[in-house]
């Protein structure tokens, strides 16, 4: 056998952003889970524009006074407008109950974008916004985050060997002056396994594992622990992925088990 190459440390490769440092063990675990049935289709109306139309019934989960939880069926259409250019990304979508969400990217160069998050709804206080600035260097990223209720934080993660990333984040919450700071490190091994930790001043530790076992068959475990609270929270999931379709589920250490099937009809047409 070849012996394996050495390292090149003046050519280290560009990291994930720190928000994207647990993406595969998200993607797998952490779906859109709800209790019901999702129909979604895209229609194209041109090269750049699309239009998505989406229709749910489900059933809403409400907690009563005595703490039961009491389901009740709804049932929601939306409307989604799709633009789509070579350095920009528009997305709305608005729904029966009026709710407005939109997000946007938009690419300066091929190494500085930004983006931006929103959510607008009739109740008081509850609508959000969240502004990006990302920067793309050779072995680092780095972001700024602005948003509503005076929030602020800055991230940066930096490549310390062709397989393992060290990163940091700080953060204000201007309404309710709290601040914090977090750490998180990101390792994958020749094989496409990933293995992550971050751990934060809010008290808050999470690790998660993501293991490839084939081109289709993807395992999973995360761990979660709130010392402050003295609360802790681990999950196991898979992912197997069809010839038109995916099925993810897990199972946490409440007992709790949960299964989402997506399945492709046409190019387009999805239902959950």
């Amino acid at each position: 056998d070849a012996p394996p190459r050495a390292a090149d440390w003046l050519n280290l490769p560009c990291p994930v952003k720190y928000e994207d440092l647990q993406r595969e063990t998200q993607a797998s675990m952490r779906p859109d889970h709800f209790e019901g049935f999702r129909f979604d289709m895209t229609k194209p109306v041109s090269p750049k524009f699309m239009l998505s139309h989406s229709l749910s019934m489900v059933n809403d989960e409400h907690l009563t006074q005595g703490n039961q939880i009491v389901k009740t069926p709804s049932s929601q259409y939306e409307l989604g407008a799709n633009v789509i250019d070579s350095r920009l990304l528009l997305i709305g979508r608005v729904d029966s109950q009026g709710a407005l969400s939109a997000r946007g990217k938009y690419d300066f160069t091929d190494r500085l974008s930004a983006k931006f998050q929103a959510q607008l709804v009739g109740e008081p206080d509850m609508s959000q916004t969240m502004f990006d600035f990302d920067y793309r260097g050779g072995d680092f990223q780095t972001q700024l985050k602005v948003g509503n209720n005076s929030f602020y934080g800055w991230n940066y993660i930096q490549s310390v060997t062709p397989r393992t990333a060290l990163g940091g984040e700080i953060f204000w919450l201007g309404q309710q002056r709290k601040s914090g700071v977090g750490l998180a490190g990101r390792h994958e091994s020749p094989a496409g396994h990933v293995a992550t930790c971050q751990v934060a001043t809010t008290r808050l530790l999470s690790m998660s594992y993501w293991h490839k076992v084939s081109d289709k068959v993807y395992l999973s475990a995360d761990f979660m622990w709130n010392w402050g609270q003295r609360e802790a929270q681990a999950a196991l999931g898979y992912d197997y992925m069809l010839n038109t379709g995916r099925v993810r589920g897990k199972i946490d250490s409440s007992g709790i088990m949960s299964m989402f099937l997506e399945e492709r009809f046409t190019q387009g047409s999805v239902a959950c």
